[in-house]
């Protein structure tokens, strides 16, 4: 069968060269997760060889599967901010093991599929006023920015809480030591990594990781950098000694712990990250689709059913690899900018990850400081959708205020969501304006829950 009969190009204006550019351009612009996705989530104890393995094979099958379901051009991998909930907060901060975590997950997964055949998520979606989905997205970003500076250690713990790294006190013989240059470099990286956005350079992200990768490669090699691994400090050489092998998934697939799936913080963290995923996926499905001209003119996407149904599928999968909620990206705008219109642009993306797979010693040898720009940069970008929040109106954007500072300052992404949605509701209610509002059953339902957790937990 050609590829004209699988894909409909002309149907959707378009041709294979230009779906084989935008399937590249859209690999390039959010490869950098098979570099952050690993050492995001060995923070939790995880093998970052094995999380490697399961995030480029998460992002070929999920990817795939978008193709065959919807034909849409959108790429699917492990995504922002679910890493980190999944890393920071679920792991490190409440206490659960990475184990626990991916059974939470896979659980997640099975339930999208399930209200995925139905219209369950679209009306969920619909429940959620829009102020409140911009205002996630903002303080996700914000949240995702804070971890990219911890990482890079230019921001520090300290009497106030947090402060910048000190040069002064890493000053030694005049020169700046290990730790400071790797501050250091992580600076540039951001501006470089900017000025890269700014100038609309393909793959800018990806390239503001390498170029800074490879600063810290010279450092190293003239000795500005020491490398000690007692203390954190790792070769930033990529070690090809044992070939150009895939690494392992031994240490991570299959170990879905499902010991605690009785108890009430399960479930909330369930909740949590479908929560999470739910916001993500549907505000980037109807974000990439406008932009591409994809919506109809009731402003639905037509085939989101089977968008959602692989979105489910790749988060169950990537579970049971070993990863956290696979998620469809925003940079797939990036491949739409460049004329994607098809799932061959989702096709080419995933063979690209396929190869990535031979490629791991290079990918493992980044430094946390290299990738700590795109965090930034990433959160920036999330950042934007602050513009779109109606400032007339502060029944909704109080409620929008609440939801993103909650989310940095809480160090949690479900907080922030939990006091947007109680907030959203107490105010628009207080203020007389529910009715005004139509303010659907669903989030009083969800508020409760909300206040709920806060009462048991």
């Amino acid at each position: 069968m050609s590829l004209e009969k699988l894909f409909h190009l002309k149907e959707n204006h378009t041709d294979v060269k230009t779906e084989v550019m935008a399937g590249i351009t859209t690999f390039m612009t959010m490869a950098y997760i098979l570099a952050v996705n690993p050492s995001i989530l060995s923070e939790a104890g995880m093998d970052s060889g094995a999380v490697f393995t399961a995030t480029a094979l998460a992002a070929v099958i999920a990817t795939l599967m978008m193709a065959a379901f919807s034909n849409y051009p959108f790429v699917l991998a492990p995504g922002m901010g679910t890493n980190a909930y999944f890393a920071y907060t679920v792991v490190i901060q409440m206490g659960y093991s990475w184990q626990m975590a991916l059974a939470a997950v896979f659980a997640e997964g099975i339930i999208f599929i399930l209200l995925s055949m139905g219209n369950v998520r679209e009306a969920i979606f619909n429940a959620i006023p829009m102020n409140l989905k911009h205002a996630i997205s903002v303080g996700i970003g914000l949240f995702i920015a804070f971890i990219g500076l911890q990482n890079a250690r230019i921001v520090v713990g300290s009497a106030t809480l947090v402060s910048m790294y000190s040069f002064k006190g890493s000053v030694a013989d005049g020169l700046f030591g290990s730790e400071g240059i790797t501050v250091v470099l992580a600076l540039l990286g951001i501006l470089i990594t900017g000025i890269l956005v700014v100038k609309n350079v393909k793959g800018n992200i990806l390239w503001g990781i390498l170029i800074t990768w490879l600063l810290g490669i010279v450092c190293q090699l003239t000795g500005l950098y020491q490398v000690n691994p007692e203390v954190g400090m790792y070769s930033m050489l990529p070690d090809f000694t044992k070939g150009f092998g895939i690494p392992s998934l031994a240490p991570t697939f299959l170990h879905l712990d499902f010991n605690g799936m009785l108890s009430l913080d399960f479930f909330v963290v369930i909740f949590a990250f479908l929560f999470v995923d739910l916001f993500d996926t549907l505000g980037t499905l109807i974000g990439v689709a406008s932009k591409a001209d994809m919506l109809d003119k009731d402003g639905k996407l037509p085939h989101i059913k089977g968008a959602l149904l692989a979105d489910a599928i790749g988060t169950a999968a990537g579970a049971v690899l070993g990863t956290s909620t696979t998620t469809t990206f925003v940079e797939s705008a990036s491949g739409v900018a460049e004329g994607g219109r098809t799932g061959l642009t989702g096709v080419v993306a995933a063979i690209l990850f396929g190869l990535a797979l031979f490629l791991s010693p290079i990918f493992l040898a980044i430094p946390s400081f290299a990738t700590a720009p795109a965090l930034v940069v990433v959160g920036f970008l999330m950042v934007t959708s602050v513009t779109k929040l109606d400032f007339t109106d502060f029944t909704e954007t109080i409620p929008a205020y609440i939801a993103m500072i909650a989310m940095p300052f809480m160090y949690s992404i479900s907080e922030g969501i939990a006091l947007g949605v109680i907030s959203y509701v107490v105010i628009n209610t207080a203020a007389g304006k529910a009715k005004q509002k139509h303010i659907s059953p669903l989030m009083y339902i969800l508020a409760l829950l909300f206040i709920l957790k806060y009462i048991l937990l």
